[in-house]
């Protein structure tokens, strides 16, 4: 199994840099990632506003996928997710959603122990352990690893973790692959700017898909399907990521646009990724057991 070290870090997803990695299709490749602020915190005493604010959300790449080209898309399955031992969170004046009401930066070191990530002495958080940072280079000019989009990037979701499959569309031939920023833990919407930030290691396997096509990251796993859509509002992000989960399920039944759309209020799901990065994150949800009722089965 291939490998490829935390110092290989990138700050911005793009078409410019070169691969650190070569693999093939089929290949399965460890990945070690620094957390998202390339652990300059170690300690509560540490004066946060004096790390390096340029040195955020690093990413740990590219990776290079021989086979796989503009056009197709780009299958990555998380077979493993390991997380240190020691996680932090931070949040100051005119970050996050309550920014405005904090007057100083302040940090938190979080002590990973017994399965769970401890806020104090009296609060165990049970882990979910997930990536934040994911994706490829997009097309055009290079897009930093802390916002998100089409390619990837920042998504913040929590259930990019173990056991799940995600679909990339690919814009340049090799994808140019890149991953960082886990988090012990994280809520919907990371309120604050920080989920529990921590160090780790990745084990993904990587697969393509040839003629077919999406136009935003998709997420598989046992609950169902999940498309996730970056933009300036959640408004648009929700209607974009309804709309285009309707195309893409439609040629995969007998339905009709109307009938699709009743079902999708039936059992469809909106649902807020992260709302504090220059571009909010939201997912439209397909269950399961839907897609199995319909005989859906995508990029077969």
């Amino acid at each position: 199994m291939k490998s490829l070290a935390k110092d290989q870090a990138i700050y911005a997803f793009s078409s410019h840099h070169e691969p650190v990695l070569y693999v093939q299709v089929g290949d399965t490749v460890e990945i070690e990632t620094y957390d998202c602020f390339t652990d300059q915190i170690q300690s509560a005493e540490q004066e946060v506003t004096a790390i390096d604010w340029d040195a955020i959300n690093p990413a740990t790449g590219p990776i290079y996928v021989e086979g796989v080209e503009a056009g197709d898309l780009l299958k990555v399955r998380i077979d493993k997710l390991e997380i240190g031992t020691q996680g932090v969170m931070v949040t100051g004046p005119e970050l996050g959603v309550m920014g405005h009401r904090l007057e100083e930066m302040t940090s938190k070191i979080i002590p990973i122990r017994d399965g769970k990530a401890w806020f104090s002495e009296k609060i165990g958080l049970p882990l979910n352990p997930m990536i934040g940072v994911i994706g490829v280079a997009p097309e055009g000019e290079p897009v930093s690893c802390g916002t998100p989009g089409s390619h990837g990037g920042n998504m913040d979701t929590k259930w990019i973790t173990e056991g799940a499959t995600l679909y990339f569309p690919v814009h340049i031939d090799g994808a140019l692959f890149g991953l960082g920023d886990f988090h012990a833990a994280m809520g919907d919407g990371e309120v604050s700017v920080s989920g529990i930030e921590v160090p780790g290691k990745a084990t993904v396997t990587f697969d393509v898909v040839k003629g077919h096509r999406s136009d935003w990251p998709l997420l598989e796993n046992e609950h169902g399907i999940y498309l996730l859509v970056s933009a300036l509002t959640l408004d648009e992000a929700i209607k974009i990521a309804t709309e285009e989960m309707i195309d893409l399920l439609l040629p995969h039944t007998e339905l009709s646009v109307s009938d699709l759309t009743m079902l999708m209020s039936a059992v469809g799901e909106t649902q807020i990724s992260q709302v504090v990065d220059p571009l909010v994150t939201a997912r439209f949800f397909v269950p399961r057991h839907l897609l199995e009722s319909l005989g859906v089965v995508l990029f077969d």
